[in-house]
């Protein structure tokens, strides 16, 4: 079977879209389907019509036809059903089965075209797996972005850890030799050359009778001199010499306003102090479970859950080989859609029988050291609307010479959120927006012109709020998609430790959980 074409035209027989999937010239195409309003004949019950060279079938929706274009060797009854595929499809991207409509969404159309039909034939495709396809969304493609982001980031606070290192040195460079010169490894000139220092030997140093030492007469005259005229290295380098780390002109202080004028957060460079350097503390307890749970969420603007897509991990860390010969209960919400996958070292059959987490071989620890260890995964696809942690709608409305934009959150019980951001774009702003009410917290983005809406945290007290700001006539497109940021301290899953079990008898070691939610991506669109 080969289709020569697929089209849409109306009942009179205007061509709105049309794919050709063989090397066919313009004017032979707008021919065939010319041709075909004449030869549909009125009150048939058959959906095809053949000439001498090709064979038209075709369906009527409402006031179209959707038409395949074949040779008379096709077998029509896979033309049938690959029609009744399109027949489908076209509606699914259609806002309105019309001229306007279907000329709205026209490459939308053509590129479904392309996913249902390869070089004349039918591919085998259910409408679902065709939109899946036209909007290409790859999970490894968003993970190579997250990664390749924390590189950029880490190498930016290397170069800021690096920076700091030579500031510092600079500055202890700069005590030593503003410090009376202290300490003398050889010897030195003076205004009046080598006759005013008296080179012998000082009782320290290579010799007691030819060493390069100073005696004190030497020294005293060689400091006061020395006060008259500024260090060497102290001398200010010549211009064209490069750039200096660390020193703030003030050009570099108006950039610095004007980025901070435009919405620029700016972080200013802080010596590293005894309690930064304390910041990060080390675990504690000789065992630490980390828990942690991933979401990817896309929500219509209309209403609807595109996708939904969690990922967990159990992680350990143990401190002491000691502690390292033991197994783990694992206790969890029973969810329907949630599966776990196993380390290859831990024992399966324990797990699936009982949940507790142990390693193959029992005479073997657990490692141990400052890195933590991954045990188990899981994953969660399958929920609907209604489980979602926070739902956000957005309601633009055109009043005069002003756009009024409403956002409202509604959050679940099931969570207390916490540093919640949900950032809006806008269209190209010459002022600020105005926000006539709000409920926490915003910041206007002007690099990235976007409105960010901050809460600290939403529980019992603060299920719902709502905002609304005032900008110029703009359409509504212009603030989609709105970017959802928080994070939480339960999980979906609630998977959790219950108790940990000791394999060499004795005292069980005190363990410590660490559980949180986080999102990477959530996006209304």
């Amino acid at each position: 079977m080969v289709v020569l074409a697929a089209s849409v035209l109306t009942k009179t027989g205007k061509v709105l879209v049309s794919r050709q999937f063989v090397n066919m010239p313009r004017i032979r195409i707008e021919g065939l389907l010319a041709a075909f309003p004449k030869l549909v004949g009125t009150g048939k019950q058959h959906t095809y019509v053949e000439t001498e060279n090709v064979r038209y079938v075709y369906q009527p929706i409402e006031a179209l036809y959707i038409i395949l274009v074949t040779n008379k060797q096709s077998n029509i009854l896979e033309d049938l059903d690959t029609l009744r595929l399109l027949a489908k499809v076209v509606p699914e991207y259609a806002p309105s089965l019309d001229e306007e409509g279907i000329s709205e969404m026209a490459f939308e159309i053509i590129f479904a075209f392309d996913e249902c039909l390869s070089l004349g034939n039918k591919e085998n495709l259910t409408v679902a797996q065709v939109r899946q396809y036209c909007e290409m969304e790859s999970h490894e493609e968003k993970l190579h972005k997250l990664v390749l982001q924390s590189k950029m980031n880490e190498a930016k606070d290397v170069m800021k850890r690096k920076a700091t290192e030579i500031e510092k040195s600079k500055i202890e460079k700069g005590k030593f030799q503003t410090s009376g010169y202290s300490s003398i490894s050889g010897p030195r000139r003076s205004d009046s050359g080598f006759s005013d220092i008296n080179i012998s030997s000082g009782g320290s140093g290579f010799g007691s009778g030819s060493g390069f030492g100073l005696n004190a007469d030497s020294i005293d005259s060689f400091s006061s001199k020395s006060k008259d005229r500024p260090a060497a290295s102290a001398k200010a380098p010549p211009k064209g010499l490069g750039m200096q780390l660390g020193k703030k002109t003030q050009k570099t202080n108006q950039f610095l306003e004007s980025l901070k004028a435009e919405g620029e957060v700016i972080i200013e460079d802080v010596q590293p102090s005894a309690v930064q350097s304390k910041s990060v503390l080390p675990p504690t307890d000789p065992i630490t479970v980390t828990i942690e749970e991933r979401l990817n969420i896309i929500v219509e603007r209309n209403g609807g859950l595109r996708n939904f897509d969690l990922q967990g991990t159990l992680s350990l860390q143990i401190l002491n080989q000691d502690d390292g010969f033991i197994q783990l209960q694992i206790e969890n919400r029973d969810m329907p859609g949630l599966s776990f996958k196993t380390h290859p070292n831990i024992n399966k059959d324990l797990f699936n029988s009982q949940q507790v987490l142990g390693l193959k071989d029992p005479n073997r620890p657990f490692p141990t050291g400052q890195n933590d260890v991954g045990l188990m995964k899981w994953r969660i696809q399958k929920m609907d609307e209604s489980s979602l942690p926070l739902t956000v709608n957005c309601w633009p409305s055109v009043s005069g010479n002003d756009t009024y934009v409403n956002i409202e959150y509604e959050a679940s019980d099931l969570f207390d959120l916490q540093n919640v951001v949900i950032s809006v774009p806008l269209p190209a702003l010459r002022d600020p927006p105005t926000v006539n009410q709000i409920d926490g917290e915003w910041r206007y983005d002007a690099r990235n012109s976007s409105l960010e809406w901050s809460i600290l945290l939403i529980d019992h007290s603060n299920r719902s709020g709502s905002m609304e700001f005032v900008v110029p006539p703009a359409d509504a497109s212009a603030f989609f998609p709105i970017s959802i940021k928080f994070a939480a301290s339960s999980t979906y899953s609630d998977v959790k430790v219950g108790s940990i079990n000791s394999l060499k008898g004795g005292n069980v070691p005190k363990f410590s959980q660490r559980v949180q939610l986080i999102t990477d991506s959530y996006q209304v669109v």
